[in-house]
C-alpha cells in the first residue's frame, strides 16, 4: 500500500468520525425512538446499522455514478446537497407528524381515577389511561411498525458528502482497490461510531425514569427528531 493511499484512509477514518460524532441526525433519531418504543437493545442496533449502511451506500452509489459518468467533483457536490435537503425536510416532517400524534396519544392517555362500590360496603378506586388500557384491542401485536422503514428511507437520502472527494482521488487514478478500501473505511467507521453512540446514549437513558412525563415519551421523541432535521437544514449539523 503506498504512502498516498495510506494517507487517503487515514482522512477517510478521521473524516467519517467527526462527520458522524459531531451529525446529532446520525443517532438521536434511534434513541428517541428506541426510548419511546421500548424497542430492545438488539433491534435498536439492527436498526441503527441498517440505516447506516443506506447512508453510506447511496453516497457511494453516487460517487461511482458520477466517476462513470464524468461528472465533477462539483456536480456531485450539488447532488449531494439536494440530498441532504430532502432527508433534513424527511426529518423534519416525520418529526412533526410524530410529535403531533405523540401528543395526542398523551392527552388520551390522561391518567384518571375511577371510583368502585361492592355489596358488601367496600369501596375502592383506580386510576388508568384509556390509551394504554385499550391499545391491544385494536392495534395488532404481529403488524409491523413503519417506523424503522421511514426512519431507513431518510437515510438513504441522508448524504455522506465528505465521503464523495474522498472516492474521486483513487478513481481518477484508476485504482479501484482504492476506491473499494476508501469507501469500506470510511463506511466501518460511521457505522461504527453510530452504533457506539446510539449504545452509550440509550443505555444510559434507559435508566432515566420519566415519571409523569412518560406518557409524553412519543411527543418528545417526535420533537427530538424534528430538532435534528431543524439543525440539519439550517444548523448545518
Amino acid at each position: 500500500m503506498d504512502s498516498q493511499l495510506t494517507l487517503l484512509l487515514g482522512t477517510a477514518v478521521s473524516i467519517a468520525l467527526i462527520h458522524t460524532v459531531l451529525g446529532p441526525d446520525h443517532y438521536i433519531p434511534f434513541v428517541a425512538m428506541a426510548k419511546a418504543g421500548n424497542w430492545s437493545r438488539t433491534k435498536t442496533l439492527v436498526i441503527t446499522v441498517l440505516c447506516g449502511v443506506g447512508h453510506v451506500a447511496s453516497s457511494v452509489v453516487i460517487g461511482l455514478l458520477g466517476v462513470g459518468l464524468g461528472w465533477a467533483v462539483g456536480g456531485m457536490t450539488l447532488v449531494e446537497s439536494v440530498r441532504g435537503q430532502w432527508a433534513a425536510w424527511g426529518l423534519i416532517a416525520f418529526g412533526l407528524v410524530y410529535c403531533v400524534w405523540g401528543i395526542q396519544r398523551g392527552v388520551k392517555n390522561r391518567p384518571h381515577t375511577h371510583h368502585h362500590a361492592h355489596l358488601d360496603g367496600t369501596a375502592h378506586e383506580h386510576a388508568h389511561g384509556h390509551a394504554e388500557g385499550h391499545a391491544h384491542a385494536h392495534v395488532s401485536p404481529a403488524r409491523p411498525s413503519m417506523t424503522p422503514w421511514i426512519l431507513f428511507t431518510i437515510f438513504v437520502f441522508g448524504p455522506c458528502e465528505p465521503l464523495i472527494p474522498l472516492l474521486m482521488v483513487p478513481a481518477a487514478q484508476h485504482s479501484w482497490w482504492g476506491v473499494l478500501l476508501v469507501s469500506s473505511v470510511f463506511a466501518v467507521v460511521t457505522i461504527g461510531t453510530m452504533t457506539v453512540i446510539v449504545t452509550v446514549l440509550s443505555f444510559g437513558i434507559a435508566r432515566v425514569s420519566m415519571g409523569r412525563l412518560e406518557r409524553w415519551s412519543h411527543a418528545l421523541a417526535g420533537f427530538a427528531i424534528l430538532a435534528c432535521g431543524a439543525g440539519t437544514q439550517w444548523l448545518g449539523l
